[in-house]
């Protein structure tokens, strides 16, 4: 794209015109924000178990103390030989920020199904301090619609809107301890949904190029492990 290149006072124009479309869209998002802390909760009836490095571990167990726990459903299938590219690029984002989430009452974890002896060698390897743990064996990922049996075409994915693309797929899920001590499931969000958990892309958002992914196969072809480029 050509870009025009104005006066300063043609360039200040232009950007409070967008400053308003910007105000009118932090309020919207606002707005949103307020109605998801308002969606009901379901109560978790299974108990679910995970593999940790310290041994096996429940759902309970993973909120460390604390009343709220995100967990990022992370593709990296039983088989694989590494985690994905795009699940990696986001968890770079998120590398550090639990010490932040821990005192506002929240950890953040990350499952995948992928043995854990695995899942901790890629995270030494990705120098990562996040939290990992496998539900391998367990329900967890199917239950929560980021796993899929092979050659499943119905559309489960995304709350029934989307055909699964391959066995994993990314997600967020939100849990929560009640009062009553029990825990409740809150939120899940996938595909797009999963855009603004992405500090990297917001930033490239604000640049003249943005994202830069036009003409590509997919939006997030050019996306390498960081340690890969």
């Amino acid at each position: 794209m050509t870009p025009r290149i104005v006066s300063h006072e043609e360039w200040l124009k232009a950007r409070k015109a967008h400053l308003a479309k910007e105000k009118e869209f932090t309020r919207l998002r606002d707005e949103l924000a307020r109605e998801r802390r308002e969606l009901p909760w379901e109560r978790v009836e299974k108990d679910y178990v995970f593999e940790a490095p310290e041994g096996r571990v429940t759902l309970g167990d993973l909120f460390a103390g604390r009343g709220q726990l995100i967990v990022q459903h992370f593709m990296f299938g039983p088989d694989w030989n590494e985690g994905c590219p795009s699940c990696s690029f986001w968890s770079d984002n998120f590398n550090g920020i639990d010490t932040h989430l821990a005192h506002r009452d929240t950890t953040l974890v990350l499952v995948s199904r992928a043995p854990i002896a695995r899942l901790e060698a890629y995270r030494k390897r990705m120098g990562w301090s996040l939290r990992w743990v496998s539900s391998l064996g367990g329900d967890f990922n199917f239950d929560y619609g980021v796993s899929f049996e092979p050659g499943e075409a119905a559309p489960r994915y995304n709350f029934g809107t989307i055909a699964p693309y391959g066995e994993e797929a990314p997600g967020v899920s939100v849990f929560r301890r009640g009062e009553d001590g029990a825990i409740y499931h809150t939120y899940s969000t996938y595909a797009r949904g999963l855009d603004v958990l992405n500090g990297a892309y917001h930033l490239l958002d604000m640049t003249s190029k943005g994202r830069d992914e036009e003409g590509l196969p997919f939006p997030m072809a050019w996306v390498r492990r960081h340690d890969q480029y």
